[in-house]
């Protein structure tokens, strides 16, 4: 008798009482589809004179199919990379009460687009705005769901079929292959270049505003390099003064939105909203998870007649920001409001956190684990902001005969341990590290190390 025949059939392990656990936790068709797919796979690699697996067997690989599946695929990690914002480990962390006030929105009914002093509908264009308002004084607020949209929008608003001046030394492509020009094409604006790439003088701005029939000037911040050396490009103030005389509005595209001095931390000067504003600028957006940390959301500022014309265009619906974004948005624009940025919001604890302290967290790390070396190190901001600038930091380097297999163990920890490798070593950077992860990751390194 051929041993595919002593396969049991689905309706044989269904019914069998080692099959129940399964069933309980995954539901009756889940467990269903699991068994299909392992008998399958059985067949498939069945081999003339091979064995069969028994009943236990079966229902084992039903169980590790089933986890499979079912196994979430975006998780919580611990970052001790020393990137700050850390594009593929998801930015910005959220303070507590942003998470606190995600929490409410999502478990309850709310007012997101409900008035409650006149008992009809509302918009949910006005969550976070006045906050937004009292914040930078601009005139007009719009939130929708990222930088990238909010550059769409209103490019497809303002400026479809029409010329957008734009220097060549700000035709930037950020992570993802996401790059201005292709953006224009899509909104139906037509791009208009200036300029060369390292040099853009004002005068080449009066001519094209004066030659060409321009219906926006745009300024692109190049957030994530730098053009060093025979360089020269005007002030934003100079741009929308020769704009402005020649009736063009000016639109700012800052990206990472800083609302706070980042030289006053060790770091190099980044473009602040306040700044843009009050350059004159008619449009300024920017990300709501990179400098801001607070969710992904784009930010746009500015005169209330532009910003009302956004409002209405059908792609605002299509890019708007969901409750969760809102309530994550508002929670965390409180904190500035509350001039509490550098104590509640995570990455503003991050790059305001002491020298020493890191030190002593990185040598606490070393005496627990067991093993490492303190060593000097720099961290960096991320996310496309500040290209080039690093804060000093204390690591922790462990010098390994494996180290890729030892990065390999840190990331299949629970939760996943994110290291970097320099110079042959594995060094981890307490400044990335969230308070409340900490004790789990001095107990996963002590374990993993001494078990190598």
């Amino acid at each position: 008798m051929s041993d595919l025949r002593q396969i049991p059939s689905v309706d044989h392990l269904i019914k069998a009482e080692s099959i129940a656990n399964s069933i309980a936790v995954y539901g009756r068709p889940l467990t269903v589809q699991a068994i299909r797919a392992v008998l399958a796979g059985v067949r498939t690699n069945y081999t003339s004179g091979s064995s069969v697996p028994n009943e236990d067997e079966l229902v084992d690989r039903v169980a590790q199919q089933l986890t499979k599946w079912t196994a979430p695929t975006l998780v919580p990690v611990i970052n001790t990379t020393g990137v700050i914002l850390h594009t593929n480990l998801g930015r910005a962390p959220l303070s507590k009460s942003a998470l606190e006030s995600i929490q409410k929105s999502a478990l309850n009914y709310n007012s997101l687009e409900y008035q409650l002093e006149k008992g009809r509908r509302g918009s949910r264009s006005v969550h976070a705005e006045s906050y937004l308002k009292q914040l930078t004084g601009a005139e007009g607020v719009l939130v929708v769901n990222n930088n990238a949209s909010a550059v769409l929008l209103i490019l497809s608003a303002l400026a479809r079929r029409r010329k957008v001046l734009i220097a060549r030394s700000q035709l930037v492509e950020i992570g993802g292959g996401f790059r201005i020009p292709d953006v224009m094409v899509q909104s139906g604006a037509k791009l208009f270049e200036i300029g060369t790439t390292n040099r853009v003088h004002l005068h080449d701005y009066e001519s094209a505003l004066e030659e060409e029939s321009i219906k926006l000037v745009m300024r692109a911040h190049r957030s994530n390099f730098q053009i060093l050396g025979f360089t020269s490009e005007p002030t934003l103030a100079e741009i929308v003064d020769v704009s402005h005389h020649a009736g063009i509005p000016v639109v700012d595209d800052l990206g990472s939105g800083s609302l706070l001095e980042t030289s006053n931390f060790g770091l190099g000067h980044e473009p602040m909203v306040q700044e843009s504003l009050s350059a004159g600028v008619d449009l300024v957006c920017f990300s709501g998870d990179k400098l801001l940390g607070g969710p992904q959301a784009g930010i746009i500022l500015g005169k209330s007649g532009l910003i009302n014309k956004l409002k209405k265009h059908p792609l605002a619906r299509a890019i708007r920001p969901d409750k969760l974004c809102l309530a994550a948005l508002s929670a965390t624009l409180l904190h500035y409001l509350r001039s509490e940025a550098e104590t509640e919001i995570p990455i503003w604890q991050m790059i305001s956190e002491p020298l020493d302290k890191i030190k002593s967290r990185a040598s606490l790390w070393i005496e627990t684990i067991g093993q490492g070396e303190l060593i000097e190190g720099s961290s960096t901001v991320g996310g496309g902001s500040l290209p080039g600038e690093t804060l000093p930091t204390w690591l922790v380097a462990i010098n390994l005969r494996h180290p890729d297999k030892f990065l390999s163990l840190l990331r299949r920890s629970q939760p996943p341990i994110i290291a970097r490798l320099e110079d042959d070593q594995v060094v981890l950077d307490p400044r990335t590290v969230l308070p409340d992860q900490e004790d789990q990751l001095l107990s996963d390194l002590h374990n993993i190390v001494n078990n190598l």
